[in-house]
């Protein structure tokens, strides 16, 4: 038992060095890692971020960061324009989610976006994943950041698994490789490991600074099961409620002033769905309808 230990310790080591070095030689470019990034900015990018690619989210970061260059300033935005700015990033609510935040940072923190887990968890529309994020990425605090992606490196390096599930104990899991210096590059090493190299269908393991050490490399690189097939959902676009919310909501966004209902009625063929969509809108505070029987975003 006395030699196991140290043995664990040794590769735990060779991992925090690895993806330190990794991330350091091979990090993109992305603006929200520059230096001088507020913690505003870390967290707009954290939450843009979010089931959206980054090169998709970088030059509308940029646009925010350009318009509301402090949280206050964005804090202060109506609805309506934190819509417009928002665009085709998908998702809309998160938009909103933000803005009800910003106003509560401002209100109860003096605008100045909060340094620990706990404070930031209790803030509207922060989840663990964002908390953990903004307090290790803006903030320097040696935490364990869980995504996908290292979700995915965790799975197959240590784990010999091919895919992965969220599942209960992933955080202290993930905590236990956390290097005592230099946490945040680790964990920063390990999202851009999963992004870039360990990605979900076709992984570059001739590329990856933990090939040699890898579980599931060493187990021959097994398939998934059947059943880990079964619970990797992959989520369609095409067709769905979600697709036609973002054709009314792009009406909305463009026009100068309130819709009649009309212009609304010809961007989907299925009036019912169309119908389905327009309600869940209004009900999700993304839309409101005027007494006149029009439709604008909300202010």
């Amino acid at each position: 038992m006395g030699s196991v230990m140290p043995t664990i310790v040794a590769l735990i080591v060779d991992m925090q060095t690895k993806v330190i070095d990794y991330f350091r030689a091979n990090a993109r470019d992305l603006p929200w890692r520059r230096a001088g990034t507020s913690a505003w900015g870390v967290l707009l990018s954290e939450v843009m971020s979010h089931q959206t690619p980054v090169a998709r989210v970088a030059p509308i970061w940029q646009e925010w960061i350009r318009r509301w260059p402090t949280l206050a300033d964005f804090a202060a935005a109506s609805g309506d324009e934190v819509l417009r700015a928002w665009g085709s990033l998908g998702y809309p609510r998160r938009a909103l989610r933000l803005l009800d935040c910003a106003r509560t940072i401002v209100a109860d923190h003096g605008g100045e976006v909060p340094r620990d887990v706990d404070t930031l968890l209790s803030l509207p529309g922060i989840g663990a994943y964002t908390a953990r994020a903004v307090a290790c990425f803006a903030y320097g605090a040696n935490v364990a950041v869980v995504d996908t992606n290292v979700r995915r490196v965790y799975a197959r390096a240590v784990e010999g698994r091919f895919l992965a599930q969220p599942r209960a104990g992933e955080i202290a899991d993930v905590a236990a490789l956390l290097p005592a210096q230099d946490g945040p590059v680790f964990s920063a090493g390990l999202m851009e490991l999963g992004a870039l190299v360990c990605t979900a269908t076709n992984p570059e393991c001739g590329s990856c600074p933990l090939e040699r050490q890898c579980a599931w490399v060493a187990a021959g690189k097994p398939a998934p099961s059947e059943a880990e097939l079964k619970r990797r959902k992959v989520q369609k676009f095409a067709g769905t409620d979600r697709q036609v919310r973002g054709k009314i909501m792009k009406v909305l966004r463009e026009a100068p002033g309130p819709v009649a209902q009309e212009r609304i009625d010809v961007v989907w063929p299925d009036a019912a769905q169309l119908s389905r969509a327009l309600f869940s809108l209004l009900d999700d505070g993304l839309a409101t309808q005027n007494a006149d029987g029009t439709f604008r975003l909300p202010s």
